[in-house]
């Protein structure tokens, strides 16, 4: 993989991967009816992130790129299946809801992570994470009060779901660091096409529906593999806590396109979405922003230390 160590490079970088993944909804919003469609929609999508990310690998590492699916092991293979139930789930939330909720329903995503790894990871959660955790539970709530009609309730649930098969990708590349996290991606397209191929013969389908939305499905893939390898080549060098923040991109522009009278979505947003989201940006920055100052304060301990070290050595040399 390309190594970045310089953050003024990075930063832009990952920024642009954030801005890619924002076009996905207005991708779908532009689909010919993708509510007929989610199948052939993931079938489409898990082949082309299959074989960019293979292509990828390829060109990476050469001809022996086969050789990490054999380092997949089952945290891999739980990753990708999750990561894959994500992807299955995202087309059905933003076919049934707005792209603010089923992004908004994303923008969760890290603290699901967090509570995951708490019950199967046994890591300790601090204050700082619970209160933050708090204040996105009551953003959700909010959200989920505004959304009872039953489609947009399906919509936001499949949201909801969405964000928990991230979080699984995520816990699962934590349990065991060794992990290959592209070919894990490449895992969870291959299972997307092989769930979707399963779906369409048994309900009597066509693999392909119209030349028009094939291409959508296909321009969808490319954008989120284009996404995760930029981001996954500028956060080598951005602190955890940066990217949490850079990542909201993707939220705000998702928003913000199909919104843009220019478009010709005009997909406004109800009250409670937009005051469950505030809820949720203010749990993000907030924990966003302890990370950032726990880091700085471990910085300045190290610090002082070096100090000390050099402190003692001086009255060594002079004793």
């Amino acid at each position: 993989m390309v190594e970045l160590k310089n953050e003024k490079i990075a930063v832009p970088i990952v920024l642009f991967a954030g801005i890619l993944w924002s076009f996905g909804p207005l991708v779908v919003r532009y689909m010919n009816d993708p509510h007929m469609v989610p199948w052939q929609y993931i079938f489409g999508r898990g082949l082309t992130i299959f074989i960019i990310l293979n292509l990828y690998l390829y060109f990476e590492e050469g001809i022996n790129f086969y050789k990490n699916y054999k380092k997949v092991g089952k945290s891999g293979l739980v990753g990708g299946i999750g990561l894959g139930i994500a992807m299955i789930s995202f087309i059905y939330s933003i076919t049934n809801t707005t792209a603010a909720i089923t992004l908004l329903c994303l923008a969760a995503m890290p603290f699901f992570t967090a509570l995951l790894a708490f019950l199967f990871l046994k890591e300790k959660i601090s204050l700082n994470v619970w209160i933050s955790m708090i204040i996105a539970t009551v953003g959700i709530i909010i959200m989920a009060v505004g959304n009872t009609e039953k489609n947009s309730l399906i919509g936001f649930v499949f949201g909801l779901t969405s964000s928990i098969g991230f979080s699984i990708f995520s816990v699962t590349l934590r349990w065991r660091k060794e992990t290959p996290k592209f070919t894990t991606v490449a895992v969870a397209g291959l299972f997307c096409f092989v769930i979707a191929t399963i779906m369409i013969l048994a309900n009597n389908q066509t693999f392909f529906a119209t030349s028009y939305n094939s291409a959508m499905f296909s321009l969808h893939g490319i954008i989120v593999c284009l996404g995760l390898i930029l981001y996954s080549i500028g956060s080598k060098a951005i602190q955890a806590a940066e990217l949490t923040l850079l990542s909201l991109t993707e939220v705000i522009g998702g928003i913000f396109w199909v919104w843009l009278p220019l478009f010709g979505i005009n997909e406004i947003p109800s009250t409670n979405t937009i005051v469950g989201g505030f809820f949720l940006f203010v749990s993000l920055i907030y924990y966003s922003l302890m990370v950032y100052y726990r880091s700085c304060s471990r910085f300045v301990i190290h610090l002082n230390l070096y100090d000390r070290w050099l402190y003692t050595i001086w009255q060594f040399s002079n004793w």
